[in-house]
């Protein structure tokens, strides 16, 4: 496995900084997770591409925040995936959090990288661990970058 990190912006709702939003996460994938082999491609998309990979991969009906797929070999020490993410369900959910659409757009990441490191979020207690991590990554991510100048003003 080697070291490969994409991001497909196909979305329209929001401009996103794409060097700050690719530090953020190669931070989390070496500070964090401390990982030096990990192959993952983000796919940043509207409303209609994710109700699409929702139906056609989960049999789900509409849009969801984020959907990740867990490509990586059996045995392997490395993470490999491609990540769905909806802008617009993260600009939908800050309104409902009282949070940014920033934050939201992170914590999909971070939920994504967690179910590639094995958690689970089906059972409600195995949900609660997930969640106190994410909790804390978030907190983490945010002290250390300014999740604001995750907006562009120039489409990336």
């Amino acid at each position: 496995m080697s070291t490969a990190l994409s991001f497909r912006n196909r979305q329209g709702a929001r401009t996103l900084n794409s060097l700050l939003l690719r530090e953020i996460v190669r931070h989390l994938l070496h500070e964090e997770f401390a990982l030096q082999e990990y192959e993952l491609c983000f796919h940043l998309v509207g409303e209609k591409e994710m109700a699409k990979v929702n139906w056609q991969f989960l049999q789900h009906e509409g849009s969801t925040d984020v959907i990740t797929f867990d490509l990586a070999e059996p045995g392997s020490s490395g993470l490999a995936g491609e990540i769905y993410i909806s802008v617009p369900d993260a600009v939908k959910q800050a309104r409902e959090f009282g949070t940014t659409w920033q934050e939201e757009l992170i914590r999909y990441i971070i939920h994504s990288l967690l179910h590639l490191r094995g958690y689970d979020d089906l059972e409600a207690s195995k949900r609660r661990a997930m969640k106190r991590e994410e909790n804390r990554l978030v907190k983490k991510v945010a002290s250390q970058f300014s999740l604001r100048n995750l907006a562009s003003r120039r489409p990336s």
